[in-house]
């Protein structure tokens, strides 16, 4: 893989986005902060690379040093996500995980509420990485009470747990105020919290609203049709130049010089490359209009 940086993705810490760095053979990671109106010029270059499996805080390097290609979300190879999962809460291979753990209640958008569970020591870490755009927990516990009670919203109330990325990105741009938001997971929290067969080892925890739609610009995303452009894949040699307009879950906005659209790019497909300087300021990756996006409905990263 040679000693050349690679990116990992997106990577909130605190409520600030920014993008992973790693060179897996010597052991060293960083962070990039990607803050509104930065300016961003890049390339991608060589080939996008499997970056191994993470084990104990410390990345571990892919033994084939697989290429991956440019249009997927994942940055592994099929022998490496084989072998993550053999110890994963979300592939329930790790049931004997002995942290507690929350279970919350994200709302998305007007119809897109879910249940899910994060580490506690996470704390709301796991609601920005999706993107939500406001939370509240319901409880906590051991890993097994946390997972019945997911179930439970599930089978009860038809509450799912999760939602694709065009849902997602389609309900940033036409939300409805913050109060009705924070009313909509209320309304859901006590429900939940009233049904029947609630998990004994499972501590309800009371409402509380919090909304993200500030810390991730969302006021700034423009909402008329044709205002945004996705780029759906990349490949070696392609170009993106915007500056930040706003950062939502793995989503990053780049407003264009000029009157282009604004671009929407999945941070996720930058894991694996090496990135460079640009040569010039224009965007050269192939870009679609949003309402064309596909979805793959692939749930987010884990917990």
């Amino acid at each position: 893989m040679g000693t050349s940086w690679r990116c990992t993705g997106p990577r909130w810490s605190g409520e600030a986005f920014g993008l992973g760095w790693c060179r897996p053979e010597r052991a060293e990671e960083r962070r990039s902060e990607l803050p509104a109106g930065k300016p961003l010029a890049f390339a991608v270059e060589g080939e996008r690379r499997c970056l191994g499996v993470r084990r104990a805080g410390r990345w571990i390097l892919c033994p084939h040093a697989a290429v991956l290609d440019g249009a997927g979300a994942r940055d592994q190879c099929a022998d490496c996500a084989r072998l993550d999962r053999s110890r994963s809460v979300a592939a329930d291979t790790m049931a004997d995980d002995p942290r507690p753990y929350g279970v919350y209640l994200a709302y998305f958008g007007p119809g897109l509420l879910k249940v899910g569970i994060t580490a506690a020591e996470r704390g709301a870490a796991r609601l920005l990485e999706q993107g939500a755009v406001g939370y509240s927990w319901l409880g906590r516990g051991p890993l097994m009470a946390a997972r019945r009670a997911e179930a439970l919203l599930g089978s009860a109330l038809a509450v799912r747990d999760r939602f694709g990325k065009a849902e997602k990105r389609a309900a940033r741009r036409a939300l409805p105020p913050a109060a009705e938001r924070a009313a909509a997971v209320a309304a859901l929290h006590r429900e939940a919290q009233s049904l029947p067969g609630w998990p004994e080892a499972l501590r309800a925890a009371p409402y509380a609203y919090v909304d993200h739609s500030e810390v991730f610009g969302l006021g700034r995303i423009p909402a008329e049709p044709g205002a945004l452009a996705g780029i759906a894949a990349l490949r070696a040699g392609d170009e993106i130049a915007g500056a930040v307009l706003a950062a939502a879950g793995s989503d990053l906005y780049l407003e264009q010089a000029g009157r282009g659209p604004v671009l929407v790019l999945d941070t996720r497909l930058l894991a694996g490359w090496v990135l460079r300087a640009a040569a010039g300021r224009v965007t050269t990756a192939a870009v679609v209009p949003e309402e064309r996006q596909e979805d793959t409905g692939r749930q987010e990263g884990l917990f």
